[in-house]
């Protein structure tokens, strides 16, 4: 359900709950202004195109989407690769595949893809938001050590390039760069400055010191980009061809799919947060429209941020409302402060973006998973990180979710079991049905498992140890979940080969699922009429007959 629609139903806007969620938002708007700036211009994109994407998609995703703390806006996971494509297609591409992406993330949300999507394994996940804050971090050498460029689209030009640079680094800016890491590591140990989140404490410090002293070639926002203008972003329609469509359509899929991974992720965190549950396709949807509309107004790709939600949750945020004063708050500030922002120094935000790479990588929870997790989930944990920083985001976690799901299927595959029943193992079933022995000539064989492509091997090899033909062959289903038609296929082909050698095949116990699945594709036609049975029972007394 739409969130403010859910919210409403709660009693989530009485007033109460009004001024809770407005200073919460205030709150998050303030922590998101220095983010913001920073992952624009990390993205290839100027610092206010920042902030009117957290102000558009911020307000877009809280009033339409399917989470109810849910905080939306550039974040550090979406760096790596709108830089590339910065790069490559310029900003109106960026703003273009943007618009695709939108279109994406709606319609998955609108064709219910959303539960699917959460299912990505947590190696993958690790991998590739390690990988992320790895690239971040080398990414930011040139801002945080006053650098000059560095050529170079992958990322291993751009350390070899950033390593040969390093003795020439400027040594103001690097101070100001080191300063800004300490005030957000560790300005909340200040009693005055508890409060106060350390990204903007290391902000506004690092831009007083330069609008003060006046720092010789500390490059600032307003050197690099001649400040933040003090104004609405205006609407422009993006110059859309078929052509430009067909060449971006790689890059606007890369971003839906990280959209749509990240901005789930970060409702998950939230419910976990604030104890509520989301609606995991609306918030597609809401996700969708919001990175539609952004680009038309300047803005560029969005998606849900998980430390802005933490905030806005610890904050006391508790409805969309919070989200929306979020926005709000930030073009108030854009409106009234823009001006002040061009002594920013670019090394106080690439400090930022420091410590936000270093809490994505989660280096400690990679290690653990190094050390402890079984070896197969351990090498798709590398692989996705090593193909993450070396090749392609997309790359990495297609890779990483198909090892993934062979490594699954294979375990599956050997989890499913087709054992042969002698009289032994049968006889308490036996004696229930007044039995000692199983019908002359009678060999069963039970399926404990899905019966899907992977076990269709075991079950061949199983049947292959009867070195005599019997008289009966029953196949107990009792314990198959479901069938695959690879399954259906290779149950259709022996059967037909055991009824050419003369052997009477009998199937019994299917549930009703793959019973309705063995009658559409005619096996049950195919045994004969007495050959299917429901039960155990029936089965060996139509075997007796």
């Amino acid at each position: 359900m739409i969130n403010v629609l859910e919210a409403g139903r709660a009693g989530l806007f009485t007033r109460k709950n009004i001024l809770p969620n407005i200073v919460a938002g205030a709150v998050v708007g303030v922590v998101a202004l220095p983010l913001a700036m920073a992952f624009a211009i990390a993205s290839g994109a100027r610092p206010e195109q920042g902030l009117y994407t957290a102000i558009i998609a911020g307000f877009l995703v809280s009033l339409l989407g399917g989470s109810r703390t849910q905080i939306a806006g550039p974040t550090g996971a979406f760096v790596a690769i709108l830089a590339v494509i910065t790069a490559r297609y310029g900003i109106d591409g960026l703003q273009i595949a943007t618009f695709m992406a939108g279109l994406m993330l709606l319609l998955m949300g609108l064709a219910k893809m959303g539960g699917v999507i959460k299912f990505i394994p947590a190696p993958v996940v690790v991998g590739f938001t390690a990988g992320i804050g790895v690239i971040i971090w080398v990414g930011q050498w040139q801002y945080f050590f006053g650098l000059p460029a560095v050529a170079g689209l992958h990322f291993h030009d751009k350390l070899w390039g950033a390593l040969q640079a390093l003795p020439a680094l400027h040594g103001t800016t690097s101070a100001l760069g080191v300063l800004s890491v300490l005030l957000v590591l560790f300005s909340n140990k200040i009693a005055p400055l508890r409060r106060v989140p350390g990204p903007l404490v290391a902000l506004v410090g690092a831009t007083v010191l330069q609008a003060v002293f006046q720092f010789d070639g500390v490059a600032t926002i307003g050197s690099a980009f001649g400040g933040i203008p003090r104004a609405l972003p205006s609407f422009s329609l993006p110059a859309l061809s078929l052509s430009r469509v067909l060449e971006l359509i790689g890059p606007a899929f890369t971003i839906a799919m990280l959209g749509a991974i990240e901005s789930l992720l970060s409702a998950v965190v939230a419910d976990g947060m604030a104890g509520t549950r989301h609606d995991s396709n609306q918030e597609l949807v809401g996700q969708g429209l919001a990175n539609m509309v952004a680009p038309l107004f300047g803005g560029f790709a969005a998606t849900g941020a998980i430390a802005r939600t933490a905030t806005n949750v610890r904050n006391g945020g508790t409805s969309p409302l919070a989200g929306m004063a979020h926005a709000a708050t930030l073009l108030l500030i854009v409106l009234f402060l823009a001006p002040l922002a061009a002594h920013v120094p670019l090394a106080a935000l690439a400090a930022i973006l420091f410590v936000v790479a270093y809490n994505m990588s989660e280096l400690g929870h990679f290690a653990r998973m190094v050390r402890r997790a079984p070896r197969a989930d351990v090498a798709i944990l590398l692989t996705t990180f090593v193909l993450t920083v070396f090749a392609d985001l997309v790359v990495a976690v297609n890779i990483g979710v198909i090892l993934a799901t062979l490594h699954f299927l294979r375990r599956m595959a050997a989890s499913v079991e087709v054992q042969q029943m002698n009289e032994q193992r049968l006889g308490p079933e036996l004696a229930r049905h007044g039995l000692r022995e199983l019908p002359a000539g009678m060999l069963v064989y039970a399926i404990d498992g899905p019966f899907f492509f992977g076990a269709v091997e075991n079950f061949e090899r199983a049947l292959a140890q009867s070195h005599t033909d019997p008289r009966i062959l029953l196949l107990r289903l009792g314990r198959v979940p479901f069938m695959d038609m690879t399954g259906l296929q290779t149950l259709q082909e022996v059967i037909g080969k055991w009824q050419k050698r003369g052997v009477r095949v009998m199937l019994c116990e299917a549930n009703d699922r793959v019973k309705g699945k063995l009658a559409r594709a005619g096996l049950i036609e195919q045994l004969g009429g007495g050959n299917y049975a429901d039960d155990f029972g029936q089965a060996l007394a139509a075997g007796a007959a």
